[in-house]
């Protein structure tokens, strides 16, 4: 079976010489998985396992052991890759003796002190050892490599306490360049040594020789009484006095060492409590290391020393260490209380909420600090978005009492709906927009927009830290980054998967305080009656127009997507797609109700200038009004990832189509507006008519004023062009951007244009045929003209040529204004005229041969005449009328009939001509 790994390879280590216990550092490749899969570790095949510390697959930081060889590899062994091998090796030097009256930074440990050349130890006294410098002389160290010198004396030794001492070495190693004079002196130095040891020896003996003559008698006597009387009582005497004298050879030894030893044992006293405190100054000395590294802010190292502190004295018996690691704890607990104050103070950095939180769980405080410090940010988070709608709520009123202009959505100040497009652009907001707005945009805009931008700008900036936090909490990224501390990730993720439910409601709460703020502001009817103070409290003058929500919805989209891109749940964001929709289609119905005051005030920019159609420029400025509506509402309309159809809703769809529908019956009503205005009201400063079309007649419209049938005909122009091409462009356009009941829209305009059309036509009808018509029948019976007695015909009388006098005018001026107009006017006029005719020739009770010859003279010369205008209806009257006639028996009387209308046809030929030059193509309708 293959391994999963490959063998371990250490290919670098720092430094790389050193005596035993020097820490290092080993580096290079498989070197296991974790602290666990670390099975062996040898420097110069010594197992440096115990003091080996992982700390990555390529480093291990260990220290090195009394070695046997002086220079080796480095073997790593692990579960997972086996031996390995190595690139490089360490070379274990030998550390320098320290003599026992040495100056050095450790304490040497002297109390039993092996002599190496007897092997004897004797726990002789400090202050009889052998003195660091033998010879008395000065030491002058040389410059012998110690290679060299282990190379000239093998296996000798410098150090004269060794049984392998080598004098030879020594004076190399410390006197190479005494001269022969001080080595003499050196020698006499050794002599006087000698001799003081064995004075003092014989002193010693001297002194206490009384004492042991003493005891040499008491011996002696007690043996020859035990030779002589062998009995119990001497043997009791003879003990007693043996008694005696040991006493008092221990009362004289007593006296003469007493105060010798008494200045050993203070001696001994004081060097172990230097000992101690040398030993344990870590302890002693942590306390007031902690207070002043936690000024400085060095929170690791304090946590450091408090864990190693902890470890070796949290369990102690001795009291001087429990009273000073009372101390410390008292210290950590202090700083406990002012790492949790430091990560409940806001604002803080993710950074430091992490690096806090992870000082606390090293310091084991208890609860859960990752936890509170979550919930105080989800307060400091709520408490920032309402201080910012009391901020902008007070600043909105205090501006109104100076009417600022930040409310005015009139004039410049208010982008409309029909406005340039340019406007439009410059209120969109991209990706650059906030960058690019300044002071004078701020000053424009209502207090409301610029309210949702800083609103939606702070929680965007402040919920990514946020939801950051909850993820490391999640995961357990917040204690540690490496698997050292597994069971307090364990711990965390527990905790987290049990308060999932609690951080779910606490983004609920802020997407829900969002989202009632913005409602608030703009829109307050949707929010219900108790959260109106608390979300609301805005002064609304005047809705926001369409092009301000447009940029409310774009911030508030913006804000969407960064929050979607913190892969926050869809389902928690929902709430904000139900608002963009909200304010989606009340921007629609805000801009549709705008549009139609717009439209509204179309009249007043009426200025009656015709083209060669017949049309001014009224249609056209409804169109233009229509499609720059629609196009501001473009980026409402389109629908961004996430986001449902603005349509989907049946109330929605009913209310945009009867706005629609009410957009077109205002424009529909300010057609009639204008026609059926009195001449009075009308500014007729600057109307004027296009002159430059060759086929008006120039000389109607010299005054630059027009009639009301003029402004009729005009209406009528319109209405007809509305009709077959603007209502249907508009329809269009309607589909196009998805709106939903079209075919209603438009059914339901055309239905009252067409009822306009027809009031407005009958109006000038009235006004052009009723005074033809009604000087029919004055004009036939002018001069007491009797149908029963009347000369022979000798043309057509003066009341039929001035009646086609009339209706030469009412088509002059028709033709003046709109030559589609034509054929319906003329067509009616002329069934107006043929019926009255047909009605004034059946009242007549009888015709005399002349008369009814003069009758129908005058019935064909008009029929004639508008030939090109008849109608079934007005062929029916003219045939009624001539059926009301008595027929001509003789051929005299059709022959005279012909003369007579040829003679009409040719004395008024110029003005017939406007009956008969128009083309058939001119006159269909």
């Amino acid at each position: 079976m293959s391994r999963a790994r490959q063998p371990p390879l250490v290919t670098g280590i720092s430094p790389n010489e050193g005596i035993s216990w020097t820490k290092v550092t080993i580096r290079g490749e498989n070197l296991g998985t974790g602290p666990t899969d670390l099975i062996g570790l040898t420097i110069c095949g010594h197992n440096c396992l115990l003091t080996a510390e992982w700390m990555s697959a390529s480093k291990i930081v260990c220290r090195v052991g009394q070695a046997k060889n002086d220079k080796g590899d480095i073997i790593v062994t692990t579960k997972s890759g086996g031996k390995g091998t190595s690139t490089v090796s360490f070379k274990l030097l030998k550390p320098e003796k320290i003599g026992i009256l040495d100056q050095s930074a450790v304490w040497v440990d002297e109390m039993n002190y092996y002599d190496m050349r007897t092997d004897r130890n004797k726990g002789i006294p400090p202050l009889s050892l052998r003195p660091a410098n033998p010879l008395g002389i000065e030491i002058d160290k040389g410059r012998f490599p110690q290679k060299d010198l282990e190379a000239l004396f093998p296996g000798m030794s410098a150090d004269f306490t060794s049984e392998n001492f080598s004098a030879a070495w020594y004076l190399i190693e410390n006197h190479s360049t005494t001269s022969f004079d001080q080595l003499k002196t050196a020698v006499v130095n050794l002599k006087k040594q000698a001799n003081k040891k064995n004075e003092g020896s014989l002193a010693y003996v001297k002194g206490g020789l009384s004492t042991f003559f003493e005891a040499q008698d008491a011996l002696s006597a007690i043996h020859q009484k035990l030779e002589a009387d062998g009995t119990e009582k001497v043997e009791g005497s003879m003990t007693q006095k043996l008694e005696n004298v040991l006493n008092r050879a221990s009362n004289t030894a007593d006296t003469l060492f007493q105060e010798v030893l008494g200045r050993k044992d203070k001696a001994d006293s004081t060097r172990n409590a230097l000992n101690v405190l040398q030993r344990f100054k870590f302890l002693f000395n942590l306390p007031l290391n902690i207070e002043r590294n936690i000024q400085k802010g060095d929170y690791d190292v304090v946590i450091n020393d408090y864990e190693k502190a902890k470890s070796l004295f949290g369990k102690t018996e001795v009291q001087v260490f429990k009273k000073y690691y009372a101390e410390v704890e008292t210290r950590i607990e202090a700083l406990r209380e002012l790492l949790l104050d430091k990560l409940l103070e806001t604002p803080s950095t993710l950074h430091d909420q992490k690096r806090y939180i992870r000082y606390l769980s090293d310091l084991h405080a208890p609860g859960d600090p990752a936890w509170q410090c979550i919930g105080a940010q989800h307060q400091w988070i709520l408490q920032l978005m309402h201080n910012c709608k009391e901020s902008y709520v007070k600043e909105q009123k205090g501006n109104s009492l100076l009417h600022s202009p930040m409310l005015d959505l009139d004039s410049e100040m208010r982008p409309s709906p029909i406005g340039h497009l340019s406007q439009t652009a410059s209120l969109k907001r991209g990706s650059s927009f906030q960058s690019g707005r300044d002071d004078a945009w701020r000053y424009k805009a209502p207090q409301q927009v610029v309210f949702v931008e800083k609103l939606t700008k702070l929680v965007v900036s402040q919920l990514p830290n946020f939801w950051k936090l909850w993820i490391s909490y999640v995961n357990g990224s917040l204690f540690s980054e490496t698997a050292e501390k597994s069971g307090q990730m364990e711990r965390s993720k527990k905790n987290a998967r049990q308060r999932q439910n609690d951080f779910k409601k606490m983004i609920q709460e802020v997407m829900h305080s969002l989202v009632k703020l913005i409602r608030g502001a703009l829109l307050p009817f949707s929010l219900r009656e108790g959260e109106s103070r608390q979300y609301g409290g805005w002064e609304m003058k005047s809705e926001l127009s369409g092009q301000w929500l447009t940029h409310v919805i774009q911030t508030v989209r913006l804000s969407s997507e960064s929050l979607t891109a913190l892969e926050i749940p869809n389902d928690m964001l929902q709430i904000i797609q139900d608002l963009i929709l909200d304010l989606r289609v009340r921007c629609i119905i805000v801009t549709l109700q705008h549009t139609a005051e717009d439209i509204k005030r179309l009249a007043e920019k009426e200025d009656w200038v015709v083209d060669n159609e017949g049309l001014t420029s009224l249609p056209s400025q409804f169109e233009q009004c229509i499609i720059r509506s629609l196009q501001s509402l473009k980026t409402v309309l389109d629908c961004k990832p996430g986001e449902a159809s603005v349509f989907q809703q049946q109330k929605t769809q009913e209310d945009v189509c009867q706005l629609s529908i009410g957009i077109m019956q205002v424009f529909i009503d300010c057609l009639e507006q204008l026609s059926t205005k009195p001449d009075g009201d009308i500014d007729t400063a600057h109307l004027s008519v296009d002159v430059a079309s060759p086929d008006l007649f120039g000389s109607i419209h010299e005054d630059l004023s027009l009639s009301s049938e003029q402004r009729l005909l005009i209406a009528l122009s319109n209405c007809r062009y509305l009709e077959r091409h603007t209502f249907l462009n508009i329809a269009e356009h309607f589909e196009k951007h998805g709106f939903q009941g079209v075919e209603k829209i438009t059914q339901v305009s055309m239905e009252s244009l067409k009822e306009l059309d027809q009031r407005l036509f009958e109006m000038y009808i009235e006004f052009k045929a009723d005074p033809i018509v009604g000087s029919l029948e004055p004009g036939i019976y002018a001069g007491y003209f009797d149908w029963k007695d009347c000369l022979v015909p000798a043309g057509v009388r003066n009341y039929l040529k001035e009646a086609l006098v009339n209706i030469i005018a009412v088509h002059a001026e028709v033709f003046t204004i709109s030559k589609d107009l034509v054929p319906r006017v003329m067509s009616r006029v002329v069934e107006a005229v043929s019926e009255e005719l047909s009605r004034l020739m059946q009242c007549v009770s009888s015709f005399s041969k002349n008369g009814a010859l003069q009758a129908r003279l005058e019935i064909c010369a008009l029929r004639d005449t508008v030939a090109l205008y008849l109608t079934p209806e007005s062929n029916s009257s003219f045939k009624q009328a001539l059926e009301a006639l008595p027929q001509l028996s003789s051929g005299t009387d059709k022959k005279l009939l012909e003369e007579l209308l040829n003679k009409f046809k040719s004395s008024m030929h110029l003005q017939l001509t406007c009956f008969q030059a128009s083309s058939s193509a001119m006159m269909k309708t």
